[in-house]
């Protein structure tokens, strides 16, 4: 693999650089509520105004259908301006002639952030003349935005055509650390938990045969326990899963690589939560998290792992009753990484989960890129990497 990385161009000075990054955080009361993406950015942009780059700074924020105050990058912004310690502009509305006026008055090292990209149509429709206008701003285009690589978008994918590309310092060490997935040390364990089968089926698939054992739990398992003919009761599951989860079963006999809970935790109609086998699950409950018996199981696969790659809770961990299964397996994980074996973590809500126990920094890598890292792993169309990795 070969990634045009930025460090390769021996000065900056003078030049404008297009960096989309991926700074879509949550937002409270019109503040950042959770700043972890930014942070991964946060070298980057460093990297290129130190230089003496004139920085275009580009994100989206949510899946806004049209301009809305509540989707404005401007608390972004200002985020942004705190963690860099430096000032930095805003430019409130997604006009390309104000664009272009304002970085035509910007000297070396200066920063201006675009509003929300996904104001813009074009954007969602990966249209070449939106692309093509935010390419007039600039003379190099720098991906730091690998969560939405798979997606076709104007500023992912159509403005690559009109611009030298380049990845951002995030991206490429996303890329080095997943090639290591794909080129594991054995033994691989993949943990793999939420909800939607048809996002993680691909991985499965692809990375089955390098794996050691593949450990289901969460919502996801729910979808094995159904074909299995178990009741789930009133648990969350993918109503079109079946073709997808029968690959996986020989005669409903399930692959040998592949370990499900023994044990489930749920809650009852009347609210009490209770410690049941998978055969045992009422029509009125609900399962919630993995039981004390598979945690000790699912811990004897992950202490022999050398490599390890955990996407998704294994269940409901924002409830006290049923956040236990997850912060264990967070906490081996972390235990396990920086040494013993090499750690990937990825996914919005694994990400959280993990930053609970405060361990993250244990972990060799931690993405919040989850639909990026599914599709990069299992095999899937990235537009956003090519003329970047070839």
């Amino acid at each position: 693999m070969k990634i045009n990385s930025l460090t390769k161009i021996r000065t900056w000075k003078g030049k404008t650089v297009f960096l989309r990054v991926d700074f879509n955080v949550p937002l409270v009361k019109g503040k950042v509520g959770e700043d972890h993406k930014i942070l991964a950015g946060l070298e980057t942009v460093k990297f290129l105004a130190d230089k003496g780059a004139r920085v275009i700074v580009a994100t989206h924020l949510g899946e806004p259908v049209k301009a809305a105050a509540a989707y404005s990058v401007k608390p972004v912004a200002a985020r942004l301006r705190i963690l860099l310690k430096r000032p930095l502009k805003f430019i409130p509305q997604l006009k390309i002639a104000s664009i272009a006026k304002a970085a035509a008055k910007m000297m070396p090292g200066e920063i201006i952030v675009l509003e929300n990209l996904r104001f813009h149509p074009g954007e969602y429709e990966n249209d070449a003349a939106f692309a093509k206008e935010l390419a007039s701003l600039a003379d190099v285009y720098v991906n730091e935005a690998f969560a939405v690589c798979h997606r076709a978008q104007a500023s992912v994918a159509a403005i690559k055509k009109y611009l030298p590309s380049y990845a951002g310092l995030s991206l490429e060490k996303e890329l080095l650390a997943l090639n290591k997935i794909l080129r594991p040390r054995k033994p691989l364990v993949i943990i793999m938990g939420g909800a939607k089968i048809k996002t993680k089926a691909p991985l499965i698939a692809r990375l089955y045969d390098r794996a050691d054992m593949m450990l289901i739990g969460g919502a996801l398992a729910n979808n094995f326990f159904k074909f299995q003919g178990r009741e789930i009761g009133r648990s969350l599951m993918d109503d079109d899963s079946a073709a997808t989860v029968k690959k996986f079963f020989k005669n409903k006999k399930l692959a040998a690589k592949i370990m499900l809970p023994s044990d489930v935790i749920v809650k009852t109609v009347n609210g009490l939560v209770r410690v049941k086998s998978p055969h045992d699950v009422n029509e009125d409950e609900i399962i919630l998290d993995i039981g004390p018996e598979t945690v000790a199981a699912f811990a004897a696969k992950i202490k022999t792992a050398q490599t390890l790659v955990w996407n998704g809770p294994l269940g409901k961990f924002e409830e006290d009753s049923f956040k236990h299964g997850t912060l264990t397996i967070a906490r081996l994980v972390a235990s396990r990484s920086s040494g013993r074996a090499y750690g990937v973590v990825g996914g919005g809500e694994t990400v959280a989960a993990l930053k609970i126990t405060k361990l993250d920094g244990y972990v060799d890598w931690v993405s919040a890129a989850g639909g990026a890292m599914l599709t990069y792993l299992g095999g899937g169309k990235m537009p956003g990497l090519t003329k970047i990795v070839s």
